[in-house]
């Protein structure tokens, strides 16, 4: 059965922690000069709508480091616009194995979903960010040795990336809690459905950073402004001052957690240079890891390693 990474909702806990040791197992076998065939002859598309440095690299290294090829594809090829969005997923999945697509509206990675006969991994929409989360709680776990009964702290916007985090969070049994500004924070219609589908998981949500972060295993911020929301950039940018990540707000969770950002950085805004260049950077480490991540997530979805089911 063809399988889907839209949002973080279509894997189960199973199925996560298993996309999770694929990974870890393929990251061990790179580092010991290993890079195993295990896609050798499939193809990917990567459908991109938006600029893209992590997601775009990471995935074009991940399938050929597997063994397969990839295929960029921009404004050139018309999607949703040359022709209707039906016809290009169906013509589209006769040709490769798996599409990426990195869009500025989450509805049309659904359509494209619906209509594809190939998987469709969603490489970032302005809801969620799956790939992403994948990779920071690959990053988390190696940080603290196991997931379960870990606190992750989220100071800033619930944002698309904010979103995939609680969901895998609320899954993988880590403790999630987002700082924010009232009106920045998660909205009903998404807690909501938190609280339908993970009906155990207490998602927490305050106005305080510093409460936030005091017993976390990781502390891990994003831009206050998103693409597309740069008009409201000088109003989100007074609204989050007091929830800069900087090394006094980082003194007061515990030493030995880990900083996390999924990048690009916009330095001395929501972080400082001497936190995400300090000791307790995992930056680099996380960036690394959508490589690793993706490269568990492409081996799972195909089908292809022995035991990825």
């Amino acid at each position: 059965m063809t399988r889907n990474l839209i949002t973080l909702f279509d894997l189960s806990e199973e199925e996560l922690n298993r996309v999770m040791t694929i990974s870890s197992e393929l990251k061990k076998q790179l580092q010991e000069g290993e890079r195993p065939a295990l896609l050798q002859g499939y193809g990917m598309a990567l459908l991109f709508e938006k600029p893209s440095l992590r997601t775009r690299v990471s995935f074009e290294m991940a399938i050929s480091q597997l063994g397969g090829s990839s295929l960029f594809l921009g404004d050139d090829v018309g999607w949703g616009s040359r022709e209707s969005i039906k016809d290009f997923s169906r013509v589209l999945s006769q040709y490769v194995d798996v599409i990426v697509s990195r869009s500025t509206a989450h509805a049309k990675v659904v359509e494209l979903a619906n209509h594809a006969s190939c998987s469709v991994i969603n490489g970032l929409t302005d809801y969620c960010h799956p790939c992403q989360a994948l990779a920071d709680l690959l990053t988390l776990q190696e940080h603290c040795g196991e997931l379960a009964g870990q606190r992750l702290a989220y100071v800033g916007d619930a944002n698309n990336v904010a979103r995939s985090l609680a969901v895998m969070c609320g899954k993988l049994g880590v403790d999630f809690v987002l700082a924010a500004p009232q009106q920045y924070q998660f909205d009903e219609e998404f807690l909501a459905l938190i609280a339908k589908q993970l009906p155990d998981f207490q998602l927490q949500q305050t106005s305080d950073p510093r409460e936030a972060v005091e017993k976390a295993s990781a502390v891990y911020t994003d831009v206050w402004a998103s693409m597309g929301q740069e008009k409201e950039a000088a109003d989100r940018a007074a609204a989050f001052e007091p929830f800069q990540v900087n090394a006094a707000l980082m003194s007061i969770a515990p030493s030995d957690s880990g900083f996390l950002h999924c990048l690009p950085a916009r330095r001395g805004q929501e972080v400082t240079d001497e936190v995400i260049d300090g000791e307790q950077s995992l930056v680099i480490q996380q960036a690394a890891n959508r490589m690793h991540a993706q490269k568990g997530l492409l081996v799972w979805l195909l089908n292809r390693g022995k035991g990825s089911q």
